[in-house]
């Protein structure tokens, strides 16, 4: 059974998230606000985690910035109310997986719950190689030439969608919307800041790629 943990400070809203959850056939922990929730992270490891970006005490951007730096690399989907000014480039780089904005039925949180989890199995258990690099999904780590190196939770995503979708033509559009799950962005500039962050770790000449290709008047295409 799967474990998910919600973090949210309307006790309404949070009990019937976990009635919900309950009903389908997960286990649901929940948290009411972001020091617990971190508390409740660290001690059970969940399979993901639901969390509100209006917490008391620690924000929701908070939280996600602290279990990432901590080493916790557990699916997070946010949750905010309309209106909210949310800077979904920040999310993205604080490695949040998917963003739902509420009032959400209950269908389309399943839908966005399900669809997180599927992705993460799917990604444990495999390594994938290209160049001299070797990427391990289970462990979570990236080897170039015998040394470990550091990145951050989008490059990582990015990377991992890549690895995924060898030798595609993919748009810009196309990337942001399925790397983080979100239905729109400011701009499609910031796909472009990744993929020089990419060339930049993995290729011998960044300004002579071979793996990370620009597709001109369409986006990038990862050969390996």
């Amino acid at each position: 059974m799967e474990t998910i943990l919600v973090i949210d400070d309307d006790e309404n809203l949070r009990d019937t998230i976990g009635l919900m959850l309950e009903r389908e056939g997960f286990h649901a922990v929940l948290a009411g606000d972001g020091k617990s929730g971190l508390d409740q992270a660290a001690l059970l490891k969940p399979d993901l985690m639901l969390v509100d970006l209006r917490l008391p005490g620690i924000s929701g951007i908070e939280v996600c910035k602290q279990l990432r730096g901590s080493g916790i690399n557990t699916p997070i989907i946010v949750l905010s109310a309309v209106g909210d000014e949310v800077d979904k480039v920040l999310l993205l780089e604080l490695g949040a997986d998917d963003y739902v904005v509420k009032p959400f039925g209950t269908r389309e949180l399943l839908a966005r719950v399900r669809a997180v989890l599927r992705r993460s199995t799917a990604d444990k258990h495999k390594i994938y190689s290209f160049g001299d690099v070797q990427v391990d999904l289970e462990r979570r780590s990236i080897v170039r030439n015998g040394e470990e190196l550091k990145f951050t939770p989008a490059e990582y995503k990015l990377l991992t969608y890549f690895l995924q979708n060898p030798d595609r033509a993919l748009s810009r559009d196309v990337i942001l919307n399925s790397v983080w799950g979100y239905e729109s962005y400011p701009n499609t500039r910031t796909v472009d800041a990744h993929v020089v962050r990419l060339r930049q770790k993995f290729e011998k000449d960044s300004n002579a790629p071979r793996h990370f290709i620009t597709v001109h008047k369409v986006g990038y295409r990862f050969l390996p």
